[in-house]
């Protein structure tokens, strides 16, 4: 092997899983995390296009989490079964996740965002398969347990969320009574509250996914309950009111995740390994991007870059 001591650390946090030393990442990187059977963390270049490549491991097989990030940490929060544990890693640096604290009640299924300062869980569902609807949050940069926020509009799980720097966004899920709906939740980060309601999807869905630019939100997959969906809905954050057809992402698919930068969105899995993307600001089909490692469902997904950071 070349040595490359004094240029990259040699230390296992820049190690990948072949021992070849790798440099601190750099551009807007996005981190897809967990799903079924999986504690694998992986990552793309949100610029590029091309497949995954290997991160660092989770602390276990988690499936059904949410992320959240600033624009230097990445963290995922609950998953199946009833996880309450939250975790963290440096984007720009590869290697395993460290523990961060817990959030206010174990949960699977719930969605997350985020400003650069704060993140937020919201939504999810417990072992005794009771849809729920606390919002907790934390203070990305320090470590500690999660806060009360306030509630969603509805209980529900398998959610997702979006932001801006000042407004989370929720949309669609698995609600008590109903199998899917088309409800969609915002709060102001920066406080705390209740949520309040923003309008309606393109369609009921529950294991759908979303991301954002700074003004611009995308809802993309999921199940109606009849069956799985391709449609990708966008809304206007600032504003409020229903979501309006965008186009359509390269196969149908829900328990996906979904990644962004300012300009790009990115979706990746659901019961398939394909990654591909969007440009947010105008409409259309998505194009391919590339491959995660494996095929994989209900993972959760974050970046460096994406709406609630500009």
């Amino acid at each position: 092997m070349p040595n490359y001591q004094g240029v990259w650390s040699l230390s296992a946090q820049y190690q990948n899983s072949t021992g070849w030393p790798v440099p601190p990442l750099a551009g807007d990187i996005g981190l897809f995390a967990g799903g079924n059977g999986t504690n694998t963390i992986q990552y793309i270049t949100i610029t590029s296009t091309g497949n995954a490549i290997d991160f660092g491991d989770l602390s276990e097989n988690t499936a059904v989490l949410a992320g959240c990030s600033s624009s230097t940490r990445g963290v995922f929060g609950g998953g199946s079964p009833e996880v309450d544990r939250i975790e963290f890693v440096t984007i720009e640096t590869v290697g395993n996740s460290t523990d961060f604290g817990d959030l206010t009640q174990g949960r699977y299924g719930l969605g997350g965002c985020s400003s650069d300062t704060r993140g937020i869980f919201a939504g999810g569902g417990n072992n005794s398969f009771n849809e729920l609807n606390i919002i907790d949050y934390i203070t990305i940069a320090s470590t500690g347990n999660a806060t009360d926020f306030g509630d969603l509009h509805e209980s529900r799980r398998y959610l997702a969320g979006l932001s801006s720097t000042t407004r989370g966004v929720f949309g669609g899920g698995d609600p008590a009574g109903a199998s899917t709906t088309d409800k969609i939740d915002y709060i102001t980060i920066a406080s705390t509250g209740n949520a309040a309601d923003f309008g309606d999807l393109v369609e009921a869905r529950y294991g759908l996914s979303a991301c954002s630019s700074s003004t611009r939100g995308l809802f993309g997959g999921g199940h109606t309950g009849a069956g799985t969906s391709n449609r990708i809905g966008y809304i206007t954050i600032a504003s409020t009111g229903n979501a309006v057809d965008f186009g359509d992402l390269t196969t149908t698919r829900s328990t996906l995740a979904a990644t962004s930068n300012s300009t790009r969105g990115v979706f990746g899995g659901g019961d398939s390994n394909v990654i591909d993307y969007v440009t947010i600001a105008s409409t259309g089909n998505a194009t391919d991007f590339g491959d995660l490692l494996a095929s994989t469902s209900n993972l959760a997904a974050c970046s460096n870059s994406h709406g609630g950071l500009a």
